[in-house]
């Protein structure tokens, strides 16, 4: 049974998640609240590992979520549910946009869609924020990240692994 119920709810997340991996977040914290497969504080390490591994957050946090619930079959049913939407709306908006692309309702659409998921992925990062900042000291250390990712512009990994530095070194 739940391998079901780990299907259904990923897939409803893939079906509604536009955007990317980020506003899968919302989507995750409700997961959490209603099933409790997670806390929140291990929703922030999903977040932070999915992150920093490769391929696409919201499947990484899939695979991850549905492995800490049910095991590797919970990992792989996640992960399908997740995903399995995405592969049946790309095709059938493929072949729709191919026969609507200049239909203005169809542009004014995608147009309104954009700041719909801009304010998604701020909730996320409203929601991440709390979880992230709980006293002075990472408050103090994500400002310093948010200064350096924005005027420094390294590799995004190389602030992954100095964030796990100063996590490490700092006892946080």
């Amino acid at each position: 049974m739940i391998y079901v119920l780990l299907f259904w709810e990923f897939f409803k997340i893939g079906l509604l998640a536009i955007g990317g991996g980020l506003v899968t977040v919302p989507f995750l914290f409700n997961l959490s609240n209603k099933y409790g497969w997670f806390s929140h504080q291990e929703l922030a390490d999903m977040i932070a590992i999915s992150e920093s591994t490769p391929g696409p957050l919201g499947v990484n946090m899939a695979t991850y979520a549905g492995f800490n619930t049910a095991g590797f079959g919970g990992g792989i049913i996640a992960t399908i549910g997740l995903t399995l939407p995405s592969l049946v709306v790309i095709v059938w908006v493929s072949k729709m946009l191919f026969r609507f692309r200049d239909n203005c309702y169809v542009q004014t659409g995608f147009y309104a869609i954009r700041p719909a998921v801009v304010a998604l992925i701020l909730g996320a990062s409203v929601q991440l924020f709390n979880l992230a900042v709980v006293n002075i000291l990472t408050a103090v250390i994500g400002a310093a990240f948010f200064a350096a990712v924005h005027f420094i512009r390294l590799h995004p990994i190389v602030y992954i692994l100095l964030g796990a530095v100063v996590g490490i070194v700092l006892k946080l």
